[in-house]
């Protein structure tokens, strides 16, 4: 009568217990003690240890014999019950008991057999693998009969982890599964980093197209309202509907309708403008003011005699860049320097600047603002920038320099180095090495300044007591009426606070500057025309 030591069933035959253990025990639950492998027949099992793990499937198969291999595979089959009993959770000490007096009841099964010692080498790995405390000697391991502590066994340690090994080729499994999980996270961070990369780069291309075309449609608006193409033609038809509106509204009688209409006719055919817009006087008013005024001042800097011109209703929103020339050719007229080239000349109106220009063109000057304005601006709105006033300064003779700010230099968008390039400039006729007197007359003329959409003109500066610098500028938006103001003693103490600007009013993302800064000789002009196929500006910073 044989019973089963898992269950305890008596069966008579052999051949009845090995297939009752083959169905009841094993197949219900098969898995690899060495590796993760479930799930699988035992000869599968088998097959596995044999190829997977072949030291350890020699070392519990080195006997020889057809009743010796049925032990094996009892023994081997028990292996794996015991594998299933750590597995369940026993605690070390009474686990180690329970396996040790199967092995016992094995071996006297087997008699004579050594099924005993093959089997203590995975008792032994299971053993290693399942004690908390594999270093220390409180859990002790009975396998043949005789007690050892793990400390006198052979370890191998995992350098990734607090993991110990019974064998080497445990250990190498192991530590591969460790490195596989490893190239796995690199793999995926890689992944992640190049993602992010590419939606990064996605985004400021993205940005950037927007920001494009947010700018071209701004200057489309622009030009839409006051550029070419600008609906009902330029400054005589603007002019003549201006004043009909005025006759319409009661503002202005008929006759007074056609006496201003002459003159207008009487202008564009001369080409000098009419003077109606003109205030005179205006530097002289302001070095006198500094002479007595102004207490908070250290330092004021003054151009030479500057006119005024304000807008008209004939170029009223689209006019400022012509107007900002006619005061700086009104200035470049009244210093030596200029004088004899310009002698013959006088403050054109605004048609026959806009003819100027079309001349300068078919010089050679600028060809790209001459295709961006398709070679027309007469009898068009069209506002003009800082690169016309240099086409209008060459054809004239005189050098002309640009100079970009092309973003901010200070905090909260404000240009400081604009402001010290305008010292800089308004200094360089003060001689050096002596002590500055608190105004300076000098006889520079006035610098173009332009951003986007307007301009104005530069005719001093001042430096207060404090060290802050401001800029005095003329602007062609300014009413005639209100530039008057300071021709009066009464009133220039408030009509200059309307011309100061600090940094923090000028807060623009780009601004440009013209300066004129000499006169060219014949070769020296041809030089700048043939340069102008390309213009460059001095770009600061």
């Amino acid at each position: 009568m044989l019973t089963c030591e898992i269950c305890g069933e008596e069966l008579m035959l052999e051949e009845d217990m090995k297939t009752h253990l083959l169905l009841s025990h094993l197949e219900n639950d098969m898995h690899c003690p060495l590796c993760s492998l479930a799930g699988v027949s035992f000869n599968e099992l088998s097959f596995h240890i044999s190829t997977a793990h072949p030291e350890e499937h020699t070392n519990a198969t080195c006997f020889s014999g057809s009743s010796k291999t049925k032990n094996v595979a009892i023994s081997d089959r028990r292996m794996a019950q015991t594998s299933k009993s750590f597995a369940s959770g026993n605690s070390c000490d009474s686990s180690g008991e329970a396996i040790t007096s199967r092995v016992h009841a094995d071996s006297g099964q087997t008699g004579k057999n050594n099924s005993p010692h093959a089997e203590s080498f995975w008792l032994k790995a299971r053993l290693k693998e399942s004690c908390p405390k594999p270093s220390t000697s409180c859990c002790k391991e009975t396998v043949t009969g005789n007690k050892s502590d793990h400390t006198k066994e052979e370890q191998f340690f995992c350098p990734m982890c607090s993991m110990v090994c019974s064998s080497p080729f445990i250990l190498q499994e192991h530590v591969e599964l460790h490195l596989q999980d490893q190239h796995s996270d690199q793999k995926n961070t890689d992944c992640d980093l190049k993602l992010a990369i590419q939606l990064q780069h996605e985004e400021e291309q993205k940005r950037r197209q927007e920001e494009a075309w947010q700018e071209k449609e701004n200057f489309k608006k622009l030009q839409r309202r006051f550029g070419v193409g600008g609906g009902g033609g330029g400054y005589r038809q603007q002019m003549e509907r201006s004043m009909e509106k005025a006759v319409a509204s009661g503002r202005l009688t008929s006759a007074e309708f056609h006496s201003k209409k002459a003159d207008m006719m009487e202008s564009l055919a001369s080409g000098m403008d009419d003077g109606s817009t003109r205030t005179q006087g205006i530097t002289r008013a302001l070095c006198d003011y500094y002479q007595t005024g102004g207490k908070d001042c250290a330092h004021v800097w003054l151009s030479a005699d500057t006119d005024h011109y304000s807008s008209s209703v004939g170029d009223k929103g689209w006019g400022c860049g012509y107007r900002n020339f006619q005061m700086l050719l009104s200035s470049l007229q009244r210093i030596d320097t200029y004088a004899s080239i310009l002698q013959d000349r006088t403050v054109p109106c605004i048609p026959r600047i806009q003819g100027m220009i079309e001349e300068a063109w078919r010089e050679g000057l600028d060809p790209q603002g001459a295709s961006h304005f398709n070679q027309r601006l007469k009898g068009t709105r069209a506002w003009i920038g800082a690169t016309e006033i240099y086409v209008l300064l060459t054809s004239l003779g005189v050098s002309g320099h640009i100079i970009d700010f092309h973003q901010s230099t200070g905090a909260d968008g404000t240009h400081p180095k604009l402001f010290d390039w305008v010292k800089q400039y308004f200094c360089q006729s003060s001689q050096s090495g002596r002590l500055l007197p608190r105004l300076i007359q000098t006889n520079l003329p006035p610098l173009y300044l332009q951003h986007q959409g307007h301009s104005r003109s530069i005719v001093g500066l001042e430096q207060r007591k404090n060290g802050e610098v401001c800029l005095l500028l003329l602007d062609p938006g300014s009413s005639a009426e209100g530039i008057r103001k300071l021709l009066s003693r009464d009133f220039i103490s408030t009509a200059v606070r309307l011309i100061r600007r600090f940094p923090r009013n000028l807060k623009h993302h780009q601004y440009q500057l013209v300066a004129a800064q000499g006169v060219l000789s014949a070769e020296e002009k041809q030089a700048q025309i043939f340069n102008s196929k390309i213009l460059r500006a001095e770009r600061i910073p």
